[in-house]
């Protein structure tokens, strides 16, 4: 066991003692979902509210175990691998810090949900820039179409493109720290763009390289 993988154990195992120290603290039905506005908009048990997010973080754990061994690219995963190890421990800080926020919610610590999570999604958008300019083709990490799949030159291309356009998206989400009624247009219309162009963009780039 390297140490990524101890550190995010770690986080694991302090996720789900958390849940089990604050199980008598909670109400049995927790606030679960926040709209745009921080309002609440959806509930759950109390078990499930206070379980399911350190079973998902136990789910993201095995992806940084297993990935790298089932990949048929594994040599490729190995080049970036520290930025895939850093990529999933930061999913895991994040995914930890929305529960402790959920759960202070719940102990009747009333905020701005919204603002709380935007900075964190930034600073996650941020580093999933970082580490596709620095990842190499494999079949479980990054921009996976036909064509960058198909190609090294085209995926190493469309994988700098949509590095720049992901910390661009970052910055721009938090914009909506200041007024989060427009965090529809500083950040999913800047990802969703992202999203579309790189396909887009790898397409383009492959049918030039067949020609």
């Amino acid at each position: 066991m390297n140490k990524a993988t101890a550190k995010a154990l770690i986080i694991v195992g302090l996720t789900f003692l958390t849940g089990l120290y604050f199980y008598n603290l909670v109400p049995d039905m927790m606030a679960s979902h926040w709209d745009f506005r921080g309002n609440v908009n959806g509930y759950m048990s109390k078990f499930w509210g206070l379980f399911l997010m350190p079973i998902i973080s136990f789910v993201i754990f095995l992806l940084l175990v297993f990935i790298p061994k089932l990949d048929p690219l594994k040599a490729n995963v190995d080049k970036f691998r520290k930025y895939f190890e850093g990529f999933i421990m930061l999913i895991l800080i994040f995914l930890f810090y929305i529960y402790v926020i959920t759960l202070l919610w719940n102990l009747d610590y009333k905020f701005d949900m919204t603002r709380l999570m935007i900075p964190a999604i930034a600073i996650l958008l941020y580093y999933s820039g970082v580490m596709m300019a620095h990842s190499k083709r494999n079949w479980f990490i990054g921009i996976r179409t036909p064509w960058t799949l198909s190609s090294d030159v085209v995926w190493d291309k469309t994988h700098k493109r949509g590095a720049i356009l992901m910390k661009i998206t970052a910055v721009l989400s938090l914009v909506g720290f200041f007024w989060p009624d427009y965090l529809l247009y500083f950040f999913f219309t800047p990802l969703m763009f992202t999203v579309f162009y790189t396909m887009i963009y790898s397409y383009l780039e492959y049918k030039k390289i067949a020609k």
